[in-house]
């Protein structure tokens, strides 16, 4: 690995135009030299490092150069759809990572890629060669100054005309064609740089985003588009783009004293080595030339870039653009794309994208991190995850691939939420990735106002439907309807459990009483009963219900009677919906529901006891907060609400900890005597 005392050794995955210019820059920067080159033919590997670097090593494949030892970081220039696979799969190799733009087609896979770095522990940086040039530090600190007053609006645009070859890959839907991923991805960049320097940070992201697109019927890709984008500190942002437009590249600042012109900031050394921006007063007279300087040659930038990763490298990421810039990026881009109504193969509700990295490989934890479910033949993990808070179809199949390799099985979901929307992404997942055998449904139905044993039914028909599958292995009642005998809803379900279209049921936000005179009402008749409650359940205690008719099974009198009853309680806001996280505190009010069902002074006690316990055992206290819930003396399997993959690893980490009763009881303020 890269020590600093020697050149970093780069590979170069890929062999085109954009190769060959980060190539050249190789060729004068500080730091880097070009070891190694993977194309996906020998042929044009060799005739390329020929003319970059005659003792680079050759590769035919871009396995072959990541399993090679020949260099320490590797610059990813093939088509933006492989950029999330080889970057991947980069990091397991342990190669340090600088990704052509954009780093990916959307934010899931942009989400992924940083994921693995992170994990590998690599550096990762998108190749915005343009944020590495030192006049954007002199913008930056122009723009925190004050000097053309109160930022009020911005506009920016780049683009080009190119050849109208619908094969090619600019205009060619299967290879990530259009203007907003290729060229609209600098201009966003550009307005969340300006955003941010204005309250002194790296980057802030859109609040809101409208865009507009012209999207022929022939290419299906956008041709030209524009968006606004609008931040929280007052900036309205203007952008523009295309692949068949020529419009100037400029990015152009207005404040309340005067305004400042960049002319083509995206590739500011292309006509040699000063490059400058303009200040304008608010009669327009110039005020200013700020300026700053390589030396000659646009290829000097992308020797800049190396030796920006080179400078950065023991960080894991670069100030120029960070993993979270780039996820910001992704994200406004993915805003853009949907309101013009713009998606790629493999990005809909119902066409996912296959696993990343190829087929799903299932770690199985140990044994004692699964369970047994009554009526239900396979093991069930002990965390479920939900269906709910993804952004897209992407990042919910991203962040379920993600649980399934990890060795969670069971997911929750329900017709009432989205009205069958979450049924059928979660459906499309099990078919594309061909591991519904594998995998715990546990569906839920029969919400108010349906909260009867006839919509019961209905619902079961639409979600098995939704979920392309013949049957949930769990199916719960999402509400409890006290004016219908519970033994209609018992039959009911019966009926259902013996076509085998059900193999185990229960009921969501049921009370201890009405389960008890379901399944009294099951003894008598012979049928299963109730084997399941999925009621919340946390170390916080719920002062208001989350939502009306919701209930809470935490009273030491609940705790008492699931363990006498021996039913597997699935809780959902397992870990209080962030209330174990900075996103809570007395003073913090701006997301009322938190507020409103966690807020008190005993629970502000448990949170100081959850971090006290969470510092002396070296975890996150989210990760005690699961650890709680898990170590109960009764069957347990919390719901969990990950939507970013370093969450999901807090909640398994809590796999790994046994709390015992001391522990439990001290957290829940049953006694004063600190465990440890």
């Amino acid at each position: 690995m890269y020590n600093k005392q020697t050149p970093l050794k780069w590979g170069i995955m890929g062999a085109g135009n954009i190769a060959g210019a980060f190539a050249n820059g190789l060729k004068t920067s500080k730091t880097g030299r070009l070891t190694a080159v993977g194309s996906r033919s020998m042929e044009k590997a060799a005739a390329f490092a020929a003319k970059h670097a005659p003792d680079a090593t050759s590769f035919g494949d871009y396995q072959a150069l990541l399993d090679s030892d020949t260099f320490d970081a590797v610059y990813i220039a093939t088509p933006h759809p492989e950029h999330v696979k080889w970057a991947i799969r980069a990091a397991k190799a342990g190669k340090h990572i600088l990704c052509e733009k954009p780093a990916g087609m959307n934010y899931a896979e942009v989400l992924a890629m940083v994921d693995a770095a992170r994990t590998a522990g690599v550096f990762f940086m998108e190749a915005f060669m343009y944020r590495c040039h030192p006049i954007m530090d002199q913008l930056r600190e122009k723009i925190a100054s004050g000097a053309i007053g109160e930022v009020r609006a911005l506009r920016a645009a780049f683009s080009f005309s190119c050849q109208r070859n619908l094969e090619g890959r600019l205009l060619n839907r299967d290879l990530g064609g259009g203007g907003i991923l290729d060229v609209g991805c600098y201009p966003v960049s550009f307005a969340r740089m300006i955003a941010g320097a204005m309250d002194g940070k790296p980057f802030a992201d859109p609040v809101d985003v409208a865009g507009f697109a012209h999207i022929p019927t022939d290419s299906r890709v956008d041709e030209w588009a524009s968006a606004t984008l609008k931040f929280s500190n007052g900036l309205v942002a203007s952008v523009s783009c295309g692949v068949q437009l020529n419009l100037p590249s400029e990015g152009v600042i207005y404040g309340s004293e005067g305004s400042i012109e960049f002319t083509n900031p995206w590739i500011p050394s292309r006509n040699g080595g000063a490059v400058s921006f303009t200040i304008h007063a608010k009669d327009g007279k110039v005020e200013e030339t700020v300026t700053a300087s390589l030396p000659e040659g646009e290829a000097v930038l992308y020797g800049c870039e190396a030796d920006t990763v080179a400078a950065h490298i023991d960080d894991l990421e670069a100030p120029a653009m960070s993993g979270s810039d780039s996820l910001g990026n992704a994200r406004a881009l993915d805003k853009w794309r949907r309101s013009v109504k713009l998606e790629y193969p493999g990005e809909s509700l119902i066409d996912l994208s296959g696993p990343y990295d190829g087929p799903l490989t299932q770690v199985h934890l140990q044994a004692e991190y699964h369970a047994k479910v009554a009526g239900v033949e396979k093991p069930v993990s002990r965390l479920v995850i939900g269906s709910i808070g993804f952004e897209s179809p992407a990042q919910m199949a991203m962040m379920y691939d993600r649980f399934f390799e990890k060795g969670g099985n069971a997911i929750d979901t329900s017709w009432h939420y989205g009205f069958g929307k979450m049924d059928t992404m979660i459906g499309a997942w099990l078919r594309s990735r061909d591991v519904r055998e594998q995998v715990v449904i546990i569906a839920k139905g029969a919400h108010t106002p349906w909260c009867t044993p006839e919509n019961f039914k209905i619902q079961l028909d639409l979600s098995l439907g939704y979920l392309g599958t013949e049957y949930a292995d769990i199916y719960m009642l999402h509400r409890d309807n006290t004016e219908i005998p519970v033994g209609e809803f018992v039959d009911a379900m019966e009926v259902e459990r013996l076509a085998g279209r059900i193999r185990s049921y229960g009921g969501s936000n049921w009370s201890r009483e009405r389960v008890d005179e379901a399944n009294e009402y099951a003894a008598r008749v012979g049928a299963m009963g109730f084997t399941v409650l999925s009621n919340q359940f946390s170390l916080a205690r719920m002062v208001n219900p989350v939502w009306k008719g919701c209930l809470a099974a935490s009273s030491a009198e609940d705790r008492a009677w699931l363990e006498e009853r021996k039913i597997s309680l699935m809780p959902w806001s397992s870990q209080a919906r962030g209330f174990f996280t900075d996103r809570s505190g007395p003073d913090q009010l701006g997301d009322k529901e938190l507020a409103d069902s966690w807020y008190s002074d005993d629970n502000w006690k448990r949170k100081s006891r959850c971090f006290e316990l969470a510092k002396h055992l070296g975890v996150s206290p989210v990760t005690i907060a699961a650890a709680y819930v898990l170590s109960q003396p009764f069957a347990t399997f919390p719901l969990i609400g990950p939507v970013l993959p370093w969450e999901m690893d807090d909640s398994f980490a809590a796999l790994e900890i046994q709390l015992d009763i001391a522990h439990c009881s001290w957290l829940n303020l049953e006694t004063e005597e600190r465990p440890f």
